[in-house]
């Protein structure tokens, strides 16, 4: 019987196309700094780019269904196999859904040159492509319990499209349904697939430190119940962002995941930034419900945008940084060690959400945040594609 491994030394082809998480974490940091640059030309008024898009809009698409679209793909089209036991997606395949993303970031680039339809439409292919991938290799492996994640997908899916309907409705969709499902779908992935990793990757590090603490077991009677609470504020933020009911279901959701993190140990993790990232990505989680529900309730105190920031920018881009670290260290046959390197980019991301979400009480000083901020982000994403690119694009190292 073939194996994955057997598949991926088969594939004679550039490595790049060797394994899922190769093309789609490279070409995703990529983007995250690329977009940014680009941004940040927009806030100036010195970059237009012929997208029908409004600039906040386009920013807020392109890493929510952009960016995490690629990450999120890397993730698991690499992880898929080992869960159901099927072969993974290697090669002009993998090519193929590459070139689908890329060609819906184009397309969103340039769409005010295209009929609206047709620039969603080629940015819809992909996410669908790979829902309906996934949802494939989990029903032919019979991996019934990773049937959330396949669910997760499609809302994302969902997410997107209601995205581009809302901007051919009304021209601005960045305050609408569309970013606020797909916002709540990437963290509710967050939350189920992390409360997996975080405490597993936990125990083994504190095993073999020969460190005695250990994390709860993952998924108990009060993960399930802690995931529950944040789906069902999450709904309630879905169909009514600012009513009461949701600030109160938010804050109680935040409370649950921050006791939820307390239990896997992460003060004794301090030694690994590999492990310590994992717990601080998380805690953006409830860190960004506590914060949204506070906005919901006393909107004098703090505006959602710079609350939703905390899930974005923090959530996201910290767990996904440090996701993708990890993997490609570990799937490329290197020591899983961070290095001073790949310390920087985490602190740099970790810094940028920081200001980004002070910058909501410091109105006038946000013109030279955000400056700082995208400075901060550049680095991180740039610096993962500087110290990791190399690894993505070769072979796997032996032994």
């Amino acid at each position: 019987m073939t194996t994955s491994a057997e598949r991926m030394r088969a594939w004679r082809g550039p490595a790049i196309l060797s394994f899922g998480f190769r093309p789609f974490f490279l070409a995703g940091a990529a983007w995250a700094a690329l977009s940014m640059a680009l941004w940040l030309g927009m806030l100036t008024g010195a970059l237009t780019l012929p997208t029908h898009l409004d600039p906040v809009s386009w920013h807020a698409h392109e890493f929510l269904y952009g960016y995490l679209g690629a990450v999120a793909a890397g993730f698991l089209l690499t992880a898929v196999p080992n869960w159901t036991g099927r072969l993974p997606v290697v090669g002009w395949p993998l090519a193929g859904l590459a070139g689908l993303w890329l060609a819906g970031r184009v397309a969103m680039a340039v769409s005010g040159a295209m009929p609206p339809a047709l620039a969603a439409a080629i940015d819809l292919a992909f996410p669908l492509a790979m829902t309906a991938l996934l949802l494939r290799e989990v029903v032919a492996g019979g991996n019934w319990h990773n049937l959330p994640v396949v669910g997760i997908l499609a809302l994302l899916l969902v997410g997107n499209a209601a995205f581009h309907w809302q901007a051919w409705e009304d021209g601005y969709a960045a305050r609408g349904p569309g970013l606020r499902l797909g916002l709540a779908a990437a963290v509710m992935l967050i939350a189920l697939i992390g409360g997996r990793i975080v405490p597993s990757f936990t125990r083994n590090w504190l095993v073999r430190a020969g460190h005695s603490a250990r994390p709860a077991p993952p998924m108990g009677r009060f993960d399930k119940a802690a995931l529950a609470m944040l789906l069902g504020a999450l709904l309630l933020w879905l169909g009514w962002p600012m009513a009461p009911a949701t600030g109160v279901a938010l804050l109680l959701a935040g409370a649950m995941h921050l006791a939820r993190l307390a239990r896997w140990s992460g003060g004794h993790t301090g030694a690994e930034p590999l492990v310590w990232v994992l717990h601080v990505g998380y805690a953006f989680v409830p860190a960004g419900a506590l914060a949204l529900g506070a906005a919901v309730l006393w909107p004098a105190l703090l505006a959602p945008a710079a609350a939703q920031h905390l899930w974005m920018a923090g959530a996201i881009g910290t767990m996904t940084l440090a996701v993708m670290t990890r993997a490609t260290l570990g799937h490329t046959g290197q020591e899983l060690r961070a290095g001073p390197g790949t310390v920087a980019i985490y602190l740099a991301v970790i810094a940028a959400t920081l200001l980004r979400f002070a910058s909501g009480w410091m109105p006038a000083w946000n013109t030279p945040i955000y400056w700082l901020v995208g400075a901060l982000w550049l680095g991180a994403f740039a610096g993962f594609c500087v110290g990791y690119g190399a690894a993505l694009v070769q072979r796997r190292k032996a032994g």
